[in-house]
């Protein structure tokens, strides 16, 4: 524990004494690190490295803020359901990310918002569709399993079973 500066004494040269003492004490011998070069040095400089250091040193560079986390997995989810092979799997992947989204916005953490409404899964099939369509070269719109499910009465398309979800109204 440090002393307290006498009076009268100027503060640069109690502080000079302070640290002459150190180095006779041997305070500053053997120190981690001496005599090896200072990491990051050649680095560009970056305003916020004490937090990036400590957060690798402590091991949570990966933690996110729930709502942050939320916006990445809705963005995954998207991207993975666009390579979904079938419609199903589409409403697997996204429904549960809805839910997931309502529930943020019912009651919203504290920190950044969301910033996202429901995903619309309707209008997410649709898209689906389309991409599918141009993918298989198929211009109708059906796939090898919808030929089957065939009904005269809508022009040949195959009949699609819409999962209504409830969509959230903000108030404000």
């Amino acid at each position: 524990m440090t002393e307290r500066k006498p009076p009268g004494l100027s503060f640069e040269s109690w502080v000079d004494r302070q640290i002459r003492e150190a180095e006779q004490r041997g305070d500053f011998a053997h120190l981690p690190g001496a005599g090896k070069p200072l990491p990051n040095l050649n680095a560009p400089y970056d305003e916020l490295w004490w937090i990036k250091q400590k957060m690798a040193q402590e091991g949570s560079a990966a933690i996110l803020h729930p709502t942050l986390a939320l916006r990445k997995e809705i963005e995954d989810v998207l991207a993975k359901a666009a390579r979904a092979p079938y419609e199903r799997r589409v409403r697997e992947l996204l429904e549960p990310v809805n839910e997931k989204i309502a529930a943020n916005l019912r009651t919203p953490p504290p920190g950044p918002p969301l910033g996202r409404p429901l995903i619309d899964i309707d209008e997410a099939m649709a898209q689906w569709r389309q991409a599918h369509d141009k993918d298989t070269g198929d211009d109708t719109g059906d796939s090898e399993k919808g030929r089957a499910g065939r009904d005269s009465e809508d022009g040949g398309r195959p009949r699609r079973r819409r999962l209504r979800i409830p969509r959230l109204r903000r108030h404000g």
